[in-house]
């Protein structure tokens, strides 16, 4: 690869937000490997301010500070500071370096700034999740209000890429008429890595890991529990992660009498997080949309079969390690714990299954596809240049 020059912008990398914050960073650490690239890095930090923090030789971040008040829920106003905040440093750095190219993680609204730069620099959109209409809820007027500009944002990109099949068919139900790449998440499988000698424990240990947010629906796993124990099961449910739903979901494990069963973690750091997967057993997720749930990979990388509702990313990661549930109520992801929990040997088999599929998926592979689209996009543009 020639040396490249790049300017990634993400209005969210640790410690703020989630998924889509945590595969830039492993995305980053691969990149650090190679000296061809030199990378500025745009993105938020929690507090006002602006800050610049040399990650590696290669790489610098340049944090426009902000009020935030939770590092895993934006509030719109928040959103919207980060947007003015970081549109001053975004021009700033634009002059005085002379990048080859733009890479947007989120198309809005980090993808906002690349747009508006179209002319002078190309630039491509990796689609997280929460930026394509359709896949949260919450935000469906906003997705309405700003339907024509995502439009923009998209087609003016030179290339768009989703992060799974299931999140490029939602996208291509929005702009069906441009093309949009897949390149899938991955996992450190040196990082999380199976217990030896591993088997269920006792009770067993349910675990999952996500921001506590209405699009993960956190009450059905709740529910299920309940409906578990009912059933004579002796499991036990793990929640690590923290949001604006905490209080809530206390109150519905009280209400359903499972608080002995139901353990709030909060938010965990990084370097613990390998150690909770190892301590539980099967990993379970209800989350109504994901791109490619970055848990669920590191969940296979550290042996636990998946149980989950189906979303966008599972068909890509769940057969033969674990149990998709079509329907999304807490009676059917019962069923799926009690089948998993009663047959040690189907446990075992998805257990190494998990594990198998996980090591195909690493960061480097997911690393060197970005860059060799990074290449294409550039011989693209220096032929049409010189066709003029």
């Amino acid at each position: 690869m020639s040396k490249l020059k790049m300017f990634m912008t993400n209005y969210e990398f640790p410690p703020i937000g989630g998924g889509g914050a945590n595969a830039h960073l492993y995305i980053l650490k691969e990149y650090s490997k190679m000296p061809d690239l030199k990378i500025d890095v745009l993105t938020a930090a929690a507090e006002p301010g602006f800050f610049q923090e040399r990650f590696t030789e290669n790489i610098t971040i340049y944090k426009a500070g902000l009020h935030k008040k939770s590092l895993h829920y934006w509030r719109k106003v928040e959103v919207i500071e980060w947007l003015i905040k970081a549109r001053r440093h975004y021009h700033r750095l634009l002059r005085q370096n002379e990048y080859d190219l733009v890479h947007a993680f989120f198309g809005f609204p980090s993808g906002y700034l690349c747009y508006k730069t179209a002319k002078r620099i190309p630039y491509i959109i990796s689609l997280r999740g929460s930026d394509v209409p359709g896949y949260n809820i919450r935000l469906g007027l906003d997705y309405k209000l700003c339907a024509p500009l995502f439009r923009n944002i998209w087609i003016n990109a030179a290339e768009v890429v989703a992060n799974s099949e299931g999140l490029r068919a939602l996208a291509m139900k929005f702009t069906p008429d441009i093309g949009i790449k897949v390149i899938p998440n991955g996992v450190d499988t040196e990082h999380f890595r199976p217990q030896a000698n591993k088997s269920m424990s006792t009770p067993v240990r349910l675990l999952t890991v996500c921001r506590l947010i209405s699009r993960k629906r956190i009450d059905i796993l709740i529910k299920a529990v309940a409906k578990s124990l009912a059933d004579g099961l002796d499991v036990a449910l793990n929640i690590a992660g923290d949001g604006n739903l905490l209080s809530e979901l206390t109150h519905l494990a009280k209400v359903l009498n499972v608080t002995d069963s139901v353990n709030f973690l909060g938010r965990v750091s990084p370097d613990q997080m390998p150690a909770i997967y190892r301590d539980n057993d099967i990993f379970v997720m209800s989350s109504q949309h994901e791109g490619m749930s970055n848990a669920i990979l590191e969940a296979m990388a550290s042996g636990l079969p998946i149980i989950t509702t189906r979303c966008e990313g599972v068909d890509e990661l769940v057969s033969g390690n674990g149990i998709v549930v079509e329907q999304e109520n807490p009676t059917a992801v019962a069923e799926a714990i009690k089948k998993l929990v009663g047959d040690v040997l189907l446990y075992g088999k998805m257990s190494e299954a998990s594990r198998e599929k996980a090591m195909g998926l690493t960061w480097s592979s997911v690393a060197l596809q970005y860059t060799r689209l990074y290449q294409l996009v550039l011989q693209n543009r220096r032929y049409r240049t010189q066709n003029l």
